[in-house]
């Protein structure tokens, strides 16, 4: 069961955050969005980060 864990939390929501901060991002700047903008940022920091903050209590 930890396996899937695993593998959800480091390859499967990290891109599909990182994609939909894309599209956060690219709709904020276009529209002059600027709450959309920032919610960009936060999605694809948090899409970097939190693996390494979730994995080790996984693992561990």
């Amino acid at each position: 069961m930890a396996n899937t864990f695993v593998l959800l939390f480091s390859h499967i929501i990290p891109p599909i955050m990182g994609v939909l901060s894309v599209l956060l991002l690219c709709n904020g700047i276009m529209d002059r969005n600027t709450p959309y903008t920032i919610a960009g940022i936060v999605l694809f920091f948090a899409g970097g980060i939190l693996p390494f903050l979730i994995l080790p209590f996984l693992l561990g």
